[in-house]
């Protein structure tokens, strides 16, 4: 499966470097399976459309670096917490597709208290945590790059 994922993206690539775009150089360290680049992304806003284009950044982001060089965690907080909720989420296949490649999503605690939710209120395979937005705070201090798209 990695043998196909990174063969298809060398083919995507082809075109591009035909056409003259100059590739991204990677910054040392480099990432590797061991120590991949760390990515949490917040998501604050209830718009589906909004929501989606989040999440085809994240695509874009984990076909550059490869499934096994880039973990990404979506940290839904706010109005943005309704995308993880199994009643009200417009998105919630999408969300199964991203999580079926590797990127996990959590939502925050402190919004589910404020709008009467149990943690059993939020999508399969999201977890929940106390506060999201302390959640980014501490993995921005363990080395992960905070992204807001």
């Amino acid at each position: 499966m990695r043998a196909r994922r990174a063969l298809l993206a060398m083919l995507a690539a082809m075109p591009l470097a035909a056409a003259g775009v100059r590739e991204t150089p990677l910054a040392e360290p480099k990432p590797t399976v061991e120590a991949p680049r760390r990515i949490v992304v917040s998501v604050s806003e209830a718009d589906p459309a909004r929501a989606n284009a989040v999440f085809s950044n994240l695509i874009n982001i984990q076909g550059f670096y490869g499934q096994d060089l880039v973990e990404i965690l979506v940290v839904a907080y706010g109005p943005g917490l309704r995308h993880l909720l199994r009643e009200e989420s417009q998105v919630a296949e999408r969300v199964a597709s991203l999580q079926a490649y590797g990127i996990e999503f959590v939502a925050c605690g402190a919004t589910l208290d404020t709008l009467g939710l149990a943690p059993e209120a939020v999508l399969e395979g999201v977890q929940v945590v106390q506060n999201g937005l302390p959640e980014v705070v501490e993995r921005q201090l363990m080395g992960w790059i905070h992204l807001r798209p």
